[in-house]
C-alpha cells in the first residue's frame, strides 16, 4: 500500500505545482481567453490534488499538500522569462506546455502501475484530462506561435 501512497503523493505534486504554475500564468497574461483557460486549469489542478489526498487519507495515510522543489525552480523560471519578454503570452503558453509535458509524464507512469480499481479510476480520469490540458496548451501555443 505504500507504493500506492508514494504514486498518489507524487501526482498530489504533480497537481499542486500545477496549480501554482497556471496561477502564476493568469496573473502574467493579458489575454482574457488564455486568463479563462489557466483559470480553468487552476481548478482542475485543485480538485484533482484534492480528490488524492482524499484517496491517500482513505487509506489512513499523510497526504502531501504541497509542490516539488523541481515546480518551484519552473515557476522561478516562468517569473524571470516573462519579465525578460514583458508578459510575452507565447513565452508564458511555452512555459505551461513545460509543466505540462511534466504532468503528462507523470500521469502516464502512475497508470502502468498496479493500482487498486478505486485508485486507478481516480488515476485514469486525471490522466485523461491531462492529455487534454496538454494537448489544449500545445495547440494555444502553437496558435499563438503562428501568429508571431
Amino acid at each position: 500500500m505504500s507504493n500506492v501512497v508514494s504514486i498518489l503523493n507524487g501526482l498530489i505534486t504533480t497537481s499542486k505545482d500545477g496549480e501554482e504554475g497556471f496561477r502564476i500564468a493568469s496573473e502574467h497574461t493579458k489575454d482574457f481567453e488564455l486568463k479563462r483557460v489557466f483559470q480553468e486549469r487552476i481548478r482542475d489542478c485543485a480538485k484533482a490534488a484534492a480528490e488524492l489526498q482524499e484517496l491517500v487519507s482513505g487509506m489512513n495515510e499523510e497526504p502531501t499538500d504541497s509542490g516539488s522543489i523541481l515546480g518551484a525552480m519552473h515557476r522561478g523560471w516562468l517569473g524571470i522569462k516573462t519579465a525578460i519578454t514583458g508578459d510575452d503570452d507565447l513565452a508564458i503558453l511555452e512555459e505551461c506546455e513545460r509543466g505540462e509535458d511534466v504532468s503528462k509524464k507523470n500521469y502516464t507512469e502512475a497508470v502502468t502501475k498496479d493500482l487498486p480499481a478505486n485508485v486507478r479510476l481516480v488515476v485514469q480520469n486525471q490522466y485523461d484530462t491531462a492529455l487534454r490540458n496538454h494537448d489544449l496548451i500545445r495547440d494555444l501555443r502553437d496558435r499563438y506561435r503562428a501568429a508571431k
